[in-house]
This record gives C-alpha cells, structure tokens and sequence, in this order.
C-alpha cells in the first residue's frame, strides 16, 4: 500500500496560513460604499465596518446609525474627522476629502447621488489630481491627492479652500468669510477666492434631499386628504371613513419625521460646539499648521537650548494660539442650516394645518353623529309616549271586556261608537298634552 507523501515543513506553514487568511475573510463582512470624493471622482468600493472606522475615525456606535436594518430616527452627528448624517432615506458619512454612501444602490438614494456628484463636478469641473508635494494620504483613503496641499494658479487665485492660499501669502489661517452672501459660491474677498469648504456642500445636498422628500410627500399627502375630508363631511359612509382614517395614520407618521428632523436642526443652531465639531477642513488645515510648526519649534529648541522656564512659556502660548485658532466663525455654518430649518418649519406648518383641518372634521362628524342621535332619542321618546297612552286605551277596554253587568250593555248601538270613539280622543288628548309637556320642559325639541 502506498503511503502519500508527507509535505514539506515550509509547504505546510504556507497552506496553514492561506486557510486562516480565508476563514478571516470569511468572516469580515464587507459592504459595498459610494465614494464621492472633492475632485470630482466617484465610484463603488468594497469597505469592511473598521476599515470605515480607521478611515474616519469613528466609534461603531455611530456606524450603527447608518445600519438600514437598524431603525434610528433623524441624526446629524458631528466628530473628528467625520460628519455623520442619517436624515429619512439619506445615509451618508462626510469628511473634509469625500463622502461615503453605503446604500448608494437604493432607487430613493439614487436622485441624492446624481445632486451630489452634480454638486462637486459644478464646484471642481472634470475630474482632477492635485499636484502638490507631499500630500498623499494612506492607502486607507484610496491613496489620492489631498486637496488641502498649497497650491496656486498661475493668475494668482487663491486656492480651493481659500485657507491654503492665505498661508501661502503670509496672511493669518483663518476660516471661511463671514457674512457670505450666499452658500455654496465662491465669494472674493480681497481679490482671491474662498469656496465653501466640501463638507458643508455635501451636508447642503443631504439636507436639500431630505427637506425635499420631505415636502413631496407633504403635497402628497395634502392632495389626498383635502378631497377626502370634503367627501367625508358630505357623506358619511364607511368607506370614506376608511379613507380618513388612513390618511390620518400617514399624516400622524409624517408629522413625526418632519418634527424630528426640525428638533436635530434645532438642536445644533442652539449648540455651538456642535456646529464648531463639523467645520472639518478647518481642523484638518490647522493640524497640518501646527504640525509644521511644532517641528519648528523643536529645532529652534535644539539650537537654542532655552531653559526649562522659557519652554513651559512658549508651550502655554502655543496651546493657546492653537486653541484659538481651532474655534472656527460659525456663522456660516449657522446661515445653512437655518436656511434648511425654516424650510422644514414650514413643511411642519403645513402638516399641521392639515392636522387641525382634520381635527375640525372630526369634530364636525360628531356633531352631525351627535345630531342624529338626538333625534333618534326623541323619536323613541314620542314613541314610549304613544305606548303608555296606547296602554290606557287597552285598560279601557280590558274593563269593558269583563263579565260584569251594566246599563251600557243594554243601550242602543250608537253608545257603542260614542264609548270607543270617546276612548280613542281621549287617548289622543292624552299623547298631545305629553308632547306638550315635553317641549314646554326642554325634554324634546
């Protein structure tokens, strides 16, 4: 019997190896995320959860956010190095370079995706790579130019985000403006160009997407419901009654995602840090800054060899340079997203109008339904009036039914018609002075 060849040590260590790289593979679960990145490019790759997370910078609880089958209501999240936005069907995570969209196959996500890229290729024009010395970032972010490397036209205009081009030119970092005219243009100050940083255009577009859904379904929904309340109140049947009730239960829903979006819109214009966490190039730009500045400073240290006191001195101007520098002018951020909260007041204004129309129909339903039960209870109180004078008259004529012998039996026939018509009058002027009495009372109408 022949035996197998037992394999080579060095054979054996590589097969182990290749079968515990493909039990990890197995095991990673990878998602398929729309890049959409500064320069205009945008295509579909094959991410896992922390590869997102070392690529971002953010914890797995804010990944669960964007879970589609987790249900977590509207949320704006700023972080680090990293915007996260869940708002009705858009799901997406900005940063200052690119934005991820992990459902970027959904039919509903698909007119959000073609804005976004419009938005960018608007700003940018074609596709392009930026030339800059060392402004490569890691593999993690798809190994592209950084746009934030200085770097400037040949006409002297500053470059894509204005911060780069004022360092270049010796004056202060600073950010964006303020008072800018309009979001999302390129407004000149001093003869250069500042654009509004990438990630505030991107949130432009998530936020216009979902306002705009938003309100599509509001206008839906109030064609539908109009036309049903009127039929309603000029005909009650069940099926109309159907009809309203549904349409009730999509506005109650609705009204519940446009008033949450509207509270996340409120609480970051009430919260300044908040609004300070999301000006993401800012920070990017400022940690180059004081990257480049503390190695200068630590050759100045080693040439000069300053004293312990000096050092500590220069340290606490330094932070606090830094510190101040770090706290961007939030006004422009505050101007897009009041511009985005009084559209979506007003699609709640809307619903809520709607909301008390229907509530006026109801109420108008049960007064008529009131109505007809008054007069049903009117109807069956005549009707017990004209039973307990019915009544009388049988009593009448249960006495003249008994076996008792009296001067009327033996009179003419004519006193026959005299007794009965006389106990049919008499118990008709009984039901009229019951009536009567009921009307003087108040008890009918």
């Amino acid at each position: 019997m022949m035996r197998s060849p037992k394999p080579a040590p060095d054979e054996d260590i590589h097969h182990r190896i290749a079968v515990g790289t493909a039990g990890r593979r197995k095991g990673t679960v990878n998602r398929a995320w729309l890049v959409v990145s500064d320069s205009g490019r945008s295509y579909h790759e094959e991410v896992g959860k922390y590869s997102i997370m070392r690529r971002t910078g953010l914890p797995g609880r804010d990944l669960r956010v964007l879970d589609p089958l987790l249900s977590y209501p509207s949320t704006i999240l700023g972080r680090e190095r990293a915007i996260v936005i869940n708002l009705e069907h858009i799901k997406a995570i900005i940063t200052a370079t690119e934005v991820l969209v992990p459902n970027s196959k959904d039919p509903m996500v698909a007119p959000f995706v073609q804005d976004l890229q419009s938005r960018v290729f608007s700003s940018y024009g074609a596709p392009q790579q930026e030339a800059g010395e060392g402004s490569d970032i890691d593999g993690d972010a798809m190994g592209k130019a950084s746009p934030y490397s200085p770097s400037l036209p040949a006409n002297g205009v500053a470059s894509r985000h204005g911060v780069d081009a004022s360092k270049q030119n010796g004056s202060p970092v600073s950010g964006l403006p303020e008072g800018s005219p309009e979001l999302g243009l390129d407004v000149p100050v001093d003869g250069r160009i500042n654009v509004v940083p990438f990630e505030f255009r991107a949130l432009e577009v998530c936020l216009e997407s979902a306002c705009r859904c938003l309100e599509s379904e509001t206008l839906t929904l109030e064609k539908e419901a109009y036309p049903a309340l009127d039929e309603l109140t000029s005909k009650i049947s069940t099926l109309n009654l159907e009809r309203v009730r549904q349409i009730k239960s999509r506005l109650v829903a609705l009204s519940g995602r446009v008033q949450k979006v509207r509270d996340e819109l409120e609480h970051l214009l009430d919260d300044d840090m908040d609004m300070a966490e999301m000006y993401l190039t800012d920070k990017l730009t400022h940690q180059r800054a004081g990257e480049s500045s503390s190695r200068i400073n630590l050759e100045n240290d080693a040439s000069e060899q300053e004293d312990g006191d000096d050092e500590l001195g220069v340290e606490t101007e330094s932070s606090q340079e830094s510190l101040g520098v770090l706290k961007p002018n939030i006004e422009e951020l505050e101007m897009l997203l009041e511009a985005y909260f009084v559209q979506i007041d007003g699609t709640l204004n809307k619903l809520s109008h709607l909301r008390e129309y229907v509530d006026d129909t109801e109420d108008y339903i049960n007064i008529m339904l009131d109505e007809k039960q008054n007069q049903l209870l009117q109807m069956g109180v005549m009707l017990s009036t004209a039973t307990v004078v019915t009544t009388a008259g049988v009593v009448v004529v249960g006495l003249f039914g008994m076996n008792i012998g009296i001067d009327l039996y033996s009179a003419p026939y004519h006193k026959f018609w005299e007794t009965t018509w006389g106990t049919v009058v008499g118990c008709v002027i009984l039901y009229i002075l019951a009536i009567a009495f009921g009307k003087r009372s108040g008890l009918l109408q």
